[in-house]
């Protein structure tokens, strides 16, 4: 069985008229910022993106990546259970003034809790308690953070807690927490969705999720504010309309109203960079695929659901579209299977998948003869 590749033939400027590039200035109050496609890493807007500051919280980011890449490798499991150590309750508990989730002193809390705890609530107390627990320290916790920025491609990032505590060399870049975000989103779905969430009840104390983005933003579902007084408020901040997800970075900002505004007014800005076309309708043909040993040679591959997507005038300039299914399809084929994925990429990069579907079914023939031809056919051309 072999991969295929097709190139499907999409006409996207017949449906828009010739529409002009016609690209909206943006300035913002933040120090720094960025705006990028979540799916491709396209950068649309930047300002000092590469600049050092404190990130704050943000940078727990990291100290969940951490988490989430130890649990894809088996090494942790949700149901495992922690120790909260003095030094966790005395720097990050209640009595550090801090962000917590009031965990009590040599209480044991599963990781479950201590990952909402640090993703809705940026409880330092969970973030130290998780290093300790990963790593036997803070301390040791944070190098190893450092070493896998570098890996991840962070080349300026230092790392020197787990919290995002004040430190003068605990330091990154608001597009290498684009890097880290899109790391989550892409490969750690299935987390990514806590941090969504609204609120979040532990020792009897309810806490409300602290990103503005979720209460009044349409299509927003994460991802991580930040402040000290040295860095200012931050925010890393997603949100997705129709099929598009965008991702931002701000940071620097001197109130929390600003910061509120000011990533409101960046994915706004950013969304109005596209006109949604429908690309397809649910039950549309994509391609047909080949079937072996099938009362038919084809079957049409179809989408499942309607497909719409948001594009800038240059991606609809340069977009291909491209069909990779498993193949050849071996008789009997049961209607919508799944059988491969339609990208849509620019540069290269994919901006969005879409599932494709066979359309019907397909019995096997019972004849000896058609079956060996079909057999011969697949030694002699494969898939």
């Amino acid at each position: 069985m072999n991969k295929l590749r097709i190139v499907v033939k999409f006409l996207l400027w017949l449906a828009l008229g010739g529409q002009a590039w016609a690209q909206d200035a943006f300035e913002t109050k933040a120090a720094q910022a960025i705006l990028v496609d979540a799916k491709s890493g396209i950068v649309f807007f930047e300002k000092n993106a590469d600049a050092l500051i404190p990130p704050a919280s943000m940078s727990k980011l990291m100290t969940m990546t951490m988490v989430f890449e130890a649990l894809k490798a088996g090494k942790l499991t949700l149901d495992q259970e922690f120790l909260i150590s003095e030094d966790a309750w005395r720097r990050g508990g209640s009595s550090s003034g801090g962000s917590t989730m009031y965990a009590e002193l040599n209480s044991r809390v599963k990781l479950s809790d201590l990952m909402r705890g640090a993703m809705i609530q940026s409880a330092n107390d969970a973030c130290i308690t998780l290093a300790e627990g990963m790593f036997g320290s803070e301390a040791a916790f944070s190098s190893r953070m450092t070493q896998r920025a570098r890996e991840l491609g962070l080349q300026k990032a230092e790392f020197r807690n787990a919290t995002g505590l004040p430190d003068p060399e605990h330091l990154m870049t608001v597009r290498e927490l684009t890097i880290l975000a899109r790391h989550i989103i892409l490969d750690f779905p299935e987390y990514y969705k806590i941090y969504s969430e609204r609120e979040f009840t532990w020792n009897k104390i309810a806490q409300k999720n602290r990103n503005p983005l979720l209460v009044e933003y349409p299509g927003a579902d994460g991802m991580k504010t930040g402040y000290t007084k040295e860095a200012g408020y931050g925010l890393v901040g997603s949100a997705v309309r129709d099929g598009r997800r965008l991702l931002i970075v701000i940071a620097g900002l001197t109130t929390l109203n600003d910061r509120k505004q000011e990533a409101q007014k960046l994915l706004d800005w950013g969304f109005r960079q596209f006109t949604t076309i429908g690309v397809y309708a649910a039950g549309d043909t994509v391609s047909k695929a080949r079937v072996w040993g099938g009362s038919e040679n084809w079957v049409d591959l179809v989408t499942k659901q309607d497909v719409n997507l948001a594009l800038s005038p240059k991606e609809r300039d340069e977009i291909q579209v491209k069909l990779n299914y498993t193949g050849p399809l071996m008789a009997p084929v049961k209607p919508g299977q799944q059988v491969g994925i339609v990208r849509f990429l620019v540069d290269g990069k994919a901006i969005a998948e879409v599932p494709v579907e066979t359309a019907s079914a397909v019995d096997a023939v019972d004849s000896m003869w058609s079956r060996a031809l079909d057999s011969i056919m697949i030694m002699v051309l494969g898939g």
